[in-house]
């Protein structure tokens, strides 16, 4: 895809799952998450983001067999029906091949290319199955604890995501990426994380805010999941501001209308 680099793109989250943190069980069904899809697009939506397995805190993965199982039906039924980009949210790269075989245009790789190498395989796949395609990439940040609270390991380990991406082949027009709010990280750091977003925008990349409704903004507030939305607004309008352009949301109308409010107001 090609992005312009003043327009805010929506991403709507289509979780076909049955243990999301905020709309697990919803959309796990084939008639469910097509009615869903329609409604993201109506009311917004640039790019439809479906994800076949939980990755909430604490979540338990499921095989490949099963995330493709919930995914590549989806995938090639939305496809069919519907003139949109779709994005598949997967870390495996037997799902991603499966994702890509069924028409999906974008992965959206929560561990940013670097699974395989952290489970002991001698190559990587996914970077492989990625440039070996057409479809963009987002490399998100991610660890397995949240140790090195330090801001200066933090861009490195993003940008061995890119290095890993650049050295298997794909381009640099086909990276998004994401800093990963949520993810290996405490609520101080992800508001700082949060805090300097726009040192994101300046390695040269479209970078993709995740922000809906997680328990950053719950925790500073103290609000459940679904009370949620004006700290997530509030939160992608900053990020706007800052130089994120994907904003990967659940509300997509409530947010769409912000974040075209700013880019009026900063780009009239």
């Amino acid at each position: 895809m090609e992005y312009n680099s003043s327009k805010p793109y929506i991403m709507g989250i289509l979780n076909v799952t049955p243990d999301s943190f905020f709309d697990g069980g919803r959309y796990d069904t084939l008639d469910s998450a097509l009615y869903q899809t329609e409604k993201l697009i109506s009311d917004g939506a640039d790019i439809i983001d479906v994800g076949g397995e939980s990755t909430r805190p604490g979540y338990e993965m499921i095989s490949d067999e099963e995330e493709i199982c919930r995914t590549v039906p989806v995938i090639e039924a939305i496809k069919k029906r519907f003139e949109v980009p779709v994005s598949l949210d997967t870390y495996k790269h037997r799902v991603m091949q499966a994702g890509i075989n069924a028409g999906a245009d974008i992965i959206n790789d929560i561990w940013g290319l670097k699974w395989d190498l952290l489970n002991g395989e001698n190559e990587n796949t996914a970077a492989k199955i990625v440039a070996d395609s057409n479809v963009d990439i987002i490399l998100m940040h991610n660890r397995k604890n949240a140790e090195d609270e330090n801001f200066d390991i933090f861009i490195s380990e993003m940008n061995e995501s890119v290095k890993i991406a650049c050295a298997a082949g794909i381009g640099a027009e086909r990276i998004i990426i994401d800093p990963g709010i949520g993810f290996g990280k405490t609520l101080e750091f992800n508001r700082a994380v949060i805090k300097r977003l726009d040192e994101f925008s300046k390695l040269g990349f479209p970078v993709l805010l995740g922000i809906s409704n997680k328990s950053v903004i719950g925790r500073t507030l103290d609000l459940e999941t679904d009370q949620r939305l004006s700290g997530t607004i509030a939160l992608n309008v900053y990020g706007y501001v800052k130089g994120c352009r994907l904003f990967r949301v659940h509300d997509v109308l409530e947010n769409k209308r912000a974040l075209d409010m700013i880019e009026s107001i900063m780009n009239s």
